[in-house]
């Protein structure tokens, strides 16, 4: 293969093929070529002694040098935790001095202009994976789902800020769509050669609000919406000249012929075309079908049992004999009682039995149809439940009885009349008022 004669310089400047040589370290460490075959069964054995290489990195290089924690914390939903900031910084050093250190063992080479194309298809074609991936999740509203009954229930100040932000675009599904295809259609520009100019910008554009929505709403996902916005930049900046002969001081420019490779030889063109349609179909249309599979799932799901969902008054609550009033005051009694499908849901108590979320205690259950009990476990993964209850369905009300740690508890649930306005997804057109 041969890049178009156009798109050759002869000569590049020190501090071209410096930057060249701290931009392809960087964005080798960043994106991981191999990170294409990691789903082929059996590379893991080979792939892991890079993942072992890189945390010897890290790990060193915050006991001699950064001192960020001295037991670092995985990433764990987390992206921004304190072993995600140690390894940021560890890339950017060893980008540095790898770069300096190459141009010092490396003076004869003039230019790095092939080398430089291959470093952009990594960068152009991780965005794409990526914008692909995250994208799909969108369009089909999974990324963010529709704000729970539970959460709707929960004061607006209990929040954090992610949190807030999620259900603020997962309440509109509408809206979470077209960022969705913002985000596809970014992916498939960026695909194409012929189209790859806008693919960029509108990548910019896409990733310049992700990392504004996480470093305003503090979402734990700030290295990586940078990085990907610093990749995006990578990749424009390589126009630079003709953009702003174009966009800025209103000049005529040629075409962009910097993305173009000839192939000299028919294998190379077969198999450049049999590569890149392997690309679309494992990266691209089986995401897509995935995302769909699961959105139909969700839709599919069913209601929880033996208690439907929705949101129950608890107007009895007895301990050991002792029933308890409903005293705002008392933080463990049980206020009310909220049921999500998928058999979760929350009460309204700071209990710690319960897993605490933004003030209410939030459970799984297990339903014994044959013995009429309720295992309650503080996830679906736990295996022992830390309370079980009778149940029996009489007079449209619900009574549980059981042990709950060491006390006995029984309870009566009824049907709430509470309504949530945000759960009717208003519209209006005409608005006479500020509602």
């Amino acid at each position: 293969m041969e890049l178009t004669q156009n798109s050759l310089e002869k000569d590049w400047t020190f501090l071209r093929k410096l930057l060249f040589r701290i931009s392809a370290i960087y964005f080798f460490f960043l994106f991981e070529p191999w990170s294409y075959i990691q789903q082929i069964p059996g590379t893991y054995y080979v792939l892991h002694y890079w993942t072992d290489f890189l945390e010897w990195i890290v790990q060193g290089l915050n006991k001699s040098l950064f001192h960020i924690k001295e037991v670092l914390v995985y990433p764990n939903g987390s992206g921004d935790t304190s072993f995600g900031w140690a390894q940021q910084f560890s890339i950017i050093l060893v980008a540095l001095l790898g770069g300096f250190i190459w141009a010092i063992l490396d003076r004869k080479t003039k230019s790095f202009e092939k080398w430089e194309y291959w470093l952009r298809i990594l960068v152009r074609y991780s965005l794409a994976m990526i914008a692909m991936t995250y994208g799909v999740l969108k369009v089909f509203p999974l990324q963010m789902p529709y704000p729970l009954l539970s959460q709707m229930a929960t004061p607006l100040g209990d929040f954090l800020p992610m949190r807030f932000s999620w259900m603020f675009i997962g309440y509109s599904h509408p809206y979470e769509t077209f960022s969705g295809i913002l985000e596809v259609l970014t992916a498939l520009f960026l695909f194409n050669r012929k189209t790859v100019n806008i693919g960029i910008f509108m990548a910019c554009g896409v990733f310049l609000n992700v990392m504004m929505l996480n470093l305003c709403y503090d979402i734990p996902v700030k290295i990586y919406s940078m990085n990907l916005f610093l990749a995006s930049i990578f990749l424009l900046l390589h126009d630079v000249k003709r953009m702003l002969a174009f966009f800025v001081l209103n000049q005529p420019v040629e075409s962009n012929q910097s993305w173009e490779w000839m192939a000299n030889k028919k294998w190379k063109k077969i198999g450049r075309w049999v590569l890149k349609l392997a690309f679309f179909v494992i990266i691209m249309v089986i995401p897509f079908y995935q995302a769909y599979d699961s959105y139909q799932q969700e839709k599919k799901q069913a209601d929880s049992k033996p208690i439907a969902s929705g949101v129950y008054d608890i107007p009895v609550f007895v301990r050991n004999q002792d029933t308890i009033p409903a005293l705002i005051t008392d933080t463990l009694r049980w206020q009310n009682l909220i049921m999500e499908k998928g058999n979760f849901g929350s009460v309204a108590s700071k209990d710690p039995q319960f897993r605490q979320r933004y003030g209410r205690g939030y459970f799984n259950i297990k339903e014994d149809s044959i013995s009429k009990m309720l295992e309650f476990r503080k996830s679906s993964s736990d295996s022992l439940p830390f309370a079980k209850f009778k149940y029996k369905m009489a007079d449209s009300s619900i009574y549980l009885w059981g042990k709950f740690q060491a006390d006995s508890l029984h309870l009566i649930l009824k049907k709430s009349k509470r309504h949530f306005q945000l759960s009717e997804n208003q519209f209006h057109w005409l608005s006479e008022a500020n509602r």
